[in-house]
């Protein structure tokens, strides 16, 4: 799908045409728009096409006059989804003072462009447009973490009583996005190292000021990842050693349970042997034999009491 904007002193306004200072966003484009985009602005074809493969890494590459920078950006899966956040690339595409963006999937990092939550943002800024997407972009991560890190905390609440796995493979699936926004967050660091020392746009002294603030925020992002990723792995360890545990309390009860109901069983099955035995013969036998086996069984369930088995 191919939608262009322009800027204007209300917001975007989107418009059929191409024009200088224009946005092109591409949300996983046919083969035809591909091709047309490419004659139109004279750009590599693998421009479009790298930043559609999931697993294209962060980097700046200039070719033909033209400059494509992919960024990966955190991405939220359908709510049914094992791992509920991944990471996937945007590629940003500076041409013939045109900004084109290029996804597999709508994202929320440009949905957030398009909606308005960015303000004093207009697309013919080629510079604070790059610089507020690598912004936002760090900005989105940051929220995204302290999503999982709630996550993992309504999660570890069920674990103290937890016997299943259920919730161990729920960590170890928030792990996994976590393993993703590290290695997401790393190779962008060096990709914007790259788009600074090269000088892919003239930037402003506020522009400057801008891609500063943005290279902090992207290194406690990074920060945040790890933390949370050590804290989680080293929950993980844990509460799989308090599942267990778990288990072993209720093996000990079981246990303990099935040998004070062989009391019972032992007295009653010793008075039905052809012997004589005391009282076996008086009307008092049975209530004899059962408060045999109630004595016998208290005294049991008293010495496991005291043992610390119940």
């Amino acid at each position: 799908m191919r939608t262009i904007y322009r800027g204007t002193r209300e917001g975007l306004e989107q418009i059929d045409t191409y024009e200088s200072g224009a946005w092109i966003n591409l949300v996983n484009p046919t083969p035809d728009e591909i091709r047309e985009i490419v004659s139109w602005f004279q750009i590599p074809p693998d421009f479009l096409t790298d930043p559609l493969d999931i697993d294209e890494r962060a980097r700046v590459e200039r070719e033909e006059g033209s400059t494509l920078i992919v960024l990966r950006i955190p991405h939220r899966e359908s709510p049914g989804a094992d791992i509920p956040y991944t990471t996937i690339p945007l590629g940003i595409i500076l041409t013939q003072n045109v900004t084109i963006t290029v996804c597999l999937t709508a994202a929320d990092l440009i949905d957030e462009f398009l909606s308005g939550k960015v303000k004093h943002f207009s697309p013919d800024k080629q510079s604070r447009f790059i610089l507020l997407l690598f912004y936002r972009n760090t900005l989105l991560y940051m929220r995204y973490l302290r999503d999982i890190n709630r996550m993992t905390t309504q999660v570890e609440r069920s674990l103290y009583r937890a016997l299943k796995n259920e919730q161990l493979i729920h960590l170890l699936n928030l792990e996994k996005s976590l393993v993703f926004f590290v290695t997401s967050l790393r190779s962008n660091a060096l990709m914007m190292e790259k788009f600074h020392a090269t000088g892919c746009v003239r930037m402003s002294e506020e522009d400057r000021d801008l891609f500063e603030d943005m290279i902090i925020e992207n290194k406690q992002a990074l920060e945040m990842a790890n933390i949370y990723s050590s804290i989680l792995s080293d929950m993980m360890d844990a509460f799989a050693s308090v599942i267990s545990n778990n288990l072993n309390v209720i093996m000990k009860l079981l246990t303990t349970v099935t040998i004070i109901l062989m009391i019972p069983t032992l007295v009653a099955s010793v008075y039905g042997m052809n012997v004589a035995l005391p009282f076996q013969d008086t009307p008092y036998a049975f209530a004899f034999t059962m408060a045999l086996s109630v004595a016998f069984s208290a005294i049991g369930i008293l010495i496991f009491w005291r043992k610390e088995l119940l």
